[in-house]
């Protein structure tokens, strides 16, 4: 079994501070892991953050760097062993297969691992931020590895835990596939999976903004969907266009919005923008994940 198989733990640091402690007082000697025999020592052992939110001791994990690369994860400490990256993402389980909603701390540590850890470039930066530890999102199985996933928020969902605005659309937040997994639809299938969970939902939004690969896999699901053409747009943080926007997404392409090296649209409210409304005492607004991604990222 792998470590998502394992039962579930409340706390990702569940005996972490026995190694790190046997580490620090020289209780453990020559220990090496994997086939390049890395030292495991305290100076190659770090805390990892995971989550953006939630207590400490589920907040970080115990990662080991290479000692010629201080950025390269090259395992993790859980439930009182190292693992590589590689078997963190795997799963002996049969039952995970496609698509498959995140319940499990050990699931969202996959989801954190795909989005910064195993498709980060040498010298790259960091293409998406922290997600909350509550996150909605799926994964991606195939073969019995996490291959993608994308996360989510459901129309009346809260933006933050003071302002009072909630979500006025389901709104897909991020996408990640494997570089290794690309070329095969997998892109397409996510956008798929997303837009039949919430297939009663009049409106779906997706955060901007979109990057080239995504808006691709767009053109070639609304070129053969035409139920989705009226359906989809690309929705702005609320401090931008006035208080948060809709652009409708078919029409953006059929425009040229989206080709490289367009111009930015102007001042104005642009074609295939909506406002949205104000109801009640909550301000529902399609609010995209520029609190946690970074802008121009792969989605």
């Amino acid at each position: 079994m792998f470590p998502v198989d394992l039962p579930d733990v409340e706390e990702l640091t569940s005996g972490s501070e026995r190694c790190l402690s046997a580490l620090e007082s020289g209780a453990v000697e020559d220990q090496r892991f994997g086939c390049s025999q890395v030292p495991v020592t305290r100076g190659n052992v770090f805390w990892l953050q995971v989550f953006e939110d939630g207590p400490p001791s589920s907040r970080s994990v115990l990662a080991l760097r290479s000692p010629d690369d201080p950025d390269q994860v090259l395992a993790l400490f859980l439930q009182d062993s190292w693992w590589s990256l590689e078997d963190v993402l795997r799963t002996a389980s049969p039952s995970r297969t496609g698509l498959v909603p995140v319940a499990s701390l050990a699931e969202r540590l996959l989801v954190f691992l795909l989005s910064r850890v195993v498709e980060r470039l040498p010298g790259e930066q960091q293409l998406f931020l922290l997600h909350p530890r509550a996150e909605s999102c799926k994964l991606l199985w195939e073969g019995g590895a996490a291959v993608g996933f994308y996360t989510f928020k459901a129309r009346g969902a809260r933006v933050d835990g003071w302002s009072g605005r909630c979500y006025a659309l389901p709104v897909l937040d991020s996408l990640q596939v494997r570089r290794s997994c690309r070329g095969r639809g997998l892109g397409l299938r996510l956008l798929e999976d997303f837009c039949s969970t919430f297939q009663e939902e009049e409106l779906l939004g997706i955060s901007s903004p979109l990057s080239e690969g995504l808006v691709a896999v767009l053109r070639k699901l609304l070129g053969r969907r035409r139920d989705l053409r009226d359906r989809l747009y690309e929705v702005e943080a609320p401090e931008v266009l006035g208080g948060g926007a809709r652009r409708n997404i078919w029409l953006g392409i059929q425009l040229g919005r989206f080709s490289p090296g367009s111009a930015a649209d102007g001042g104005g409210t642009p074609a295939g923008v909506q406002r949205n409304p104000v109801l009640g005492s909550s301000q529902q607004v399609g609010v995209s994940a520029a609190s946690r991604e970074v802008p121009g990222t792969e989605r």
